[in-house]
């Protein structure tokens, strides 16, 4: 395929943009370096009331915008100005046809997405924000191997690279036009994911970090992709490596799981009546496997360092070599916690990855690995209660033969304790249902963020038993207070939440034989009145919401 070779600056460019935040300084940077302006409607007047002597698109295709400036850009002059190879043919072509060669394009698109996102969008209100010269407008620049800027963040970066004389010209050039390509894609998937109801949808991203290599080391290829255009400050890409090697496919899903269950935490906590300012909570987290296996929260400074030995304690032998997370700054004292709690003199715990809202220098040192192997990843939002008290709204894909899945996020959230109906024995004191209740919120964030089916243990604000991805209730169950008493928790006292509910009575029996004071779990059995009667005939606090509203399925 012939790519014309570009001609050096300045040129004409031609402006045309929604987004008019900065336009003037952009267009006058290009005037300083000796460029011609050309613009349109809304975009010319803004440059003429700045003073900017600057040429109309209306000149150049001899016509003011027609159809109530439905038809702007969209003709032959603007076309062959940017699609003209640099060939002797077609330059005298233009010449003779009276049109210049256009050699820049700004343009940045209506705003569709956030047109179908509106409450009370209609069919017109969304095509009337379509935009079709835009697209058009990026799609022939591209081709054109023009200088194309598809996005307003873009703008004075490109204007930097025109003032250094422009660096690496070609590699710029095809990443500019891709970046455009990809503008376009994204707008027309919307557009089609509306038109059609939803029955074409689609899934673009781009390439924010290569992986070693995926879940195998035979898996090669793997790599992060940032998708969508919403700002999340938790988001994967907002994590500042400070320690180690690029994390792997692996690291990154253990990532995504523990903020899934942070934030179910925070949404958790932030439901009952704690008297402290939720700015206090600390919290934290850890994953194995792309299952919570330790966890545990508690209020202040002062708390930090036993939160971090409550979370080691949940699983001292899973926690190797795995994902710890905290919403509060790592000092080096917190960090002893981690590498040599519950472990004989000498011996030193293993991690993989440290997430946490900050860090020490003299704990960045402890967590050194050989190799690089522990990845200390950095991100100050954490520490930020309304962010992290938000949950992941982002629609979940998943790939398989064929094709692939959608559905909603896990949005779902125990946010207010007063409206469910709890059934407590008699005897229950209002402080012992008060720690019950926030032990059973802690079980069900967790629970409801680890692979189904889950069986949940807590006590006393942190995770002593989770038992998770298996086949039957009943082994769920005793998979949970098993992994409890292994690493040396007492059950009796303890709360626990299971993701579904219990087809028969055998799997609560389990959990009151070991001692379990509550009970959450979701109805919607033929059982259920025989699990309602067991409890209150064993003493056993139960809280039961329908299967179809609450069900804690995750992971499948």
């Amino acid at each position: 395929m012939f790519i014309p070779e570009f001609k050096p600056q300045p040129g004409v460019a031609l402006l045309s943009v929604y987004d008019k935040t900065g336009i003037v300084e952009f267009a006058n940077g290009l005037i300083a370096m000796g460029w011609k302006i050309i613009a349109s409607g809304g975009t010319a007047k803004v440059l003429r009331e700045a003073g900017l002597l600057i040429g109309d698109v209306s000149e150049l295709v001899h016509g003011e915008p027609i159809l109530g400036h439905r038809v702007v850009t969209l003709s032959r002059e603007i076309h062959a100005g940017l699609l003209a190879q640099d060939t002797h043919e077609h330059a005298l072509e233009l010449k003779k046809l009276g049109i210049p060669r256009i050699d820049l394009v700004c343009v940045d698109l209506y705003p569709l997405r956030e047109a179908i996102e509106a409450p009370n969008r209609t069919i017109h209100s969304v095509i009337e924000m379509t935009d079709i010269g835009g697209p058009t407008l990026l799609r022939s620049a591209a081709k054109g191997n023009r200088i194309v800027i598809s996005r307003s963040i873009d703008r004075s970066a490109v204007l930097r690279w025109l003032q250094k004389g422009m660096p690496n010209k070609e590699q710029m050039l095809r990443h500019l036009a891709a970046r455009a390509e990809d503008e376009v894609a994204r707008y027309c998937t919307w557009s089609a994911w509306f038109l059609s109801d939803g029955r074409f949808d689609g899934l673009l991203g781009e390439r924010a970090l290569n992986c070693k290599y995926g879940e195998n080391p035979w898996q090669e290829g793997a790599a992060f992709y940032t998708a969508g255009k919403k700002v999340d400050h938790l988001a994967l890409d907002k994590f500042m490596a400070r320690l180690g090697t690029d994390p792997s496919y692996n690291n990154l899903c253990d990532l995504d799981r523990a903020l899934q269950t942070m934030t179910h935490m925070a949404v958790a906590l932030n439901a009952g009546p704690l008297a402290i300012s939720e700015k206090s909570i600390k919290l934290a987290l850890a994953v194995k496997h792309g299952n919570p296996c330790g966890a545990a929260w508690g209020f202040g400074l002062t708390e930090e360092a036993d939160v971090v030995r409550r979370m080691v304690a949940g699983d001292p032998r899973a926690i190797f070599g795995g994902l710890v997370m905290t919403n509060f700054v790592l000092t080096d004292a917190c960090v002893e916690l981690l590498l040599h709690h519950g472990l004989p003199r000498g011996q030193k715990r293993v991690l993989d990855v440290v997430a946490a809202a900050g860090i020490t220098e003299e704990a960045l040192k402890l967590l050194e690995r050989k190799n690089g192997k522990c990845r200390v990843m950095i991100n100050s939002d954490l520490d930020d209660w309304s962010l992290l008290a938000r949950l992941d709204d982002a629609p979940r894909f998943r790939m398989v033969r064929g094709g692939f899945l959608a559905q909603p996020n896990y949005v779902f959230a125990l946010r207010d304790w007063d409206q469910y109906q709890f059934a407590w024995p008699k005897k229950t004191t209002s402080e012992e249902k008060l720690r019950l209740i926030e032990d059973m919120f802690m079980a069900w964030a967790i629970g409801s963020t680890s692979n189904s089916n889950t069986v949940t243990l807590v006590r006393d604000r942190t995770l002593i038993g989770n038992g998770v991805g298996q086949q039957d209730r009943v082994s769920c169950a005793e998979l949970a207070v098993k992994r409890a008493r292994s690493a040396g928790h007492a059950t009796k006292g303890a709360v626990a939440y299971s993701d579904s509910f219990f087809p028969f009575v055998d799997g609560p029996e389990v959990l009151i034989k070991a001692g379990i004071a509550a009970i959450m779990v979701s109805s919607g059995s033929v059982n259920d009145e025989k699990v309602v009667k067991l409890c209150a005939r064993r003493g056993i606090g139960l809280l039961m919401l329908p299967d179809a509203e609450c069900r804690g399925f995750f992971g499948h």
